[in-house]
């Protein structure tokens, strides 16, 4: 039976079934997760686009990509015992078509198997995320004072406060509702691991929400209003953090943070975090013709 490339409706349950299996088979040979929250999110909710490969018979490979404004962006992942087949050329392909060659396509863990296809396939680096890990997690001293997030009562000056701290931030600086819905929905989710700084006035100055799953509490993320910050908030609410884990007996813990950020780099280092992984997301398109 030749492979075949269909779509992919995560609304149907074998494809539901097959997309979790991928992402989880993949995560233990890769070390982290194929795709990110936002991107099964907006697969569930319609508004990106999913592809897969079948080989006999079976789903084998996935990519996962927005429609719309160009440049797309996409992920891309083959089961671990079906690499080497030429099935993530096949993807890239797709979505390179889909995109009229305008894409910018994530590769979570900078492997060689990616950076081969990256480079047959004339792609060029051009951003990079750092995944850093700390373990044993330690509670520094210096930590915030915080309080525990209100979902429903803190959502929309959440939101707010989430647009002006990361204003430059594409991803997470566009979270709406719906992505925040999406995110209380998860069973990952927990309010007393969302911590909410106050200024004197009551408002919302800084957050620290933090991901505890598979014994591992990752910084999900930190972000301070622009009116706060240079007063020491970042430091204090990643030891409030770092407190709550240890409070809650996590040993390890791990964040994402742009390679390009040194100020937030530092200070993660600072506190005792090491380079684990770096995800490279690559450009269809040279510097020269963005």
């Amino acid at each position: 039976m030749p492979d075949l490339l269909i779509p992919l409706d995560p609304t149907v349950a074998e494809h539901a079934n097959r997309l979790a299996l991928l992402i989880a088979a993949a995560t233990r040979a890769d070390g982290q997760p194929p795709f990110s929250d936002q991107s099964l999110v907006d697969l569930w909710a319609g508004a990106r686009l999913g592809a897969a490969i079948e080989v006999d018979g079976v789903i084998s490979g996935i990519a996962i990509m927005t429609t719309g404004a160009a440049p797309a962006e996409a992920e891309i992942v083959v089961s671990p015992d079906r690499r080497r087949r030429g099935l993530g050329a096949r993807l890239l392909a797709d979505v390179l078509a889909r995109s009229g060659g305008n894409a910018l396509i994530w590769a979570h863990g900078d492997h060689p198997d990616a950076r081969s296809l990256a480079a047959r396939s004339g792609l060029e680096p051009v951003r990079e995320l750092l995944q850093l890990r700390l373990s044993p997690v330690r509670a520094p001293g210096g930590a915030t004072e915080v309080r525990a997030f209100q979902p429903g009562a803190d959502d929309a000056e959440w939101i707010a406060l989430n647009a002006l701290a990361f204003a430059d931030h594409a991803e997470q600086g566009a979270l709406s509702q719906a992505d925040l819905d999406a995110r209380k929905a998860e069973s990952w989710f927990e309010p007393a691991d969302f911590l909410i700084a106050s200024g004197d006035d009551g408002s919302m100055i800084g957050f620290c929400w933090l991901k505890v799953e598979g014994g591992i509490g990752e910084f999900y993320a930190v972000g301070v209003s622009p009116a706060a910050q240079g007063r020491g908030l970042g430091r204090g609410l990643v030891a409030a953090g770092l407190q709550r884990l240890a409070a809650r007996g996590i040993r390890e813990s791990n964040l994402y943070v742009e390679a390009e950020n040194t100020a937030a780099v530092a200070l993660y280092r600072s506190v005792g975090f090491v380079d684990h992984s770096i995800d490279i997301q690559y450009s269809s398109r040279p510097a020269s013709a963005s």
